[in-house]
């Protein structure tokens, strides 16, 4: 059985919980207390929980959990071509942080970008956080998505490697503690959400390729 916890967040539950039960030993409830809820929070910060993915093969879902906070016409150096629309869905803390893919494809390149750390949902993040992008090709048309991390992430992790392929919703990262996922779709795409919606990544459908 498969256990829905990110691998990553071991290296912060598995002290946390070692701390929790010595201080319990010794009777310090206090601090057990406060690493006891320490040891909750983190666990299920790092919860990674499975997701039906749509069938449809020209669906585009969100690559993660969270809020869209903005929808516009946008260009990176990463786009050959302009003509694209940037979706961006905000993550706080208490949305699942497990990145996924919102087409199947291969990935045609990868950038890691150091930045600053402005707050995820401000439209300065997209452009001068730090942040991992990929290229992302599926034989017909390409998208960029891009992680983004926020003022109290500090930590962008990204499985997927140039050349390597993957399925619509499929993991590929995650970002620690607070965050923000660009798409950029291209000219002609039908987009099925508004700014304010809440997504859910790897299940919620957020658009539809021509």
């Amino acid at each position: 059985m498969r256990i829905p916890i990110a691998k990553e967040g071991y290296m912060f539950i598995l002290p946390l919980a070692v701390l929790t039960g010595v201080f319990w030993a010794l009777s310090w409830l206090w601090a057990a207390g406060l690493f006891g809820g320490l040891f909750l929070f983190v666990t299920w910060f790092f919860r990674d929980p499975e997701r039906t993915i749509p069938e449809d093969p020209n669906a585009i879902v969100s690559p993660g959990d969270g809020r869209i906070v903005e929808i516009v016409p946008e260009k990176d150096p990463l786009l050959e071509k302009d003509g694209y629309t940037r979706i961006s869905v905000f993550l706080n803390v208490f949305n699942v942080h497990v990145n996924r893919v919102p087409i199947a494809g291969k990935i045609q390149a990868y950038r890691y970008n150091k930045g600053k750390f402005f707050n995820a949902a401000s439209h300065k993040a997209s452009l001068d956080n730090e942040q991992s992008a990929i290229l992302l090709n599926n034989g017909h048309v390409t998208i960029l998505v891009k992680q983004i991390a926020g003022l109290i992430a500090r930590r962008i992790v990204c499985w997927a490697k140039e050349g390597d392929e993957y399925q619509r919703g499929q993991r590929y990262g995650l970002i620690r503690f607070g965050s923000r996922m660009d798409v950029f779709v291209p000219e002609g795409t039908d987009i099925k959400v508004t700014v304010g919606d809440i997504v859910s990544g790897g299940s919620s459908v957020i658009g539809y390729l021509k």
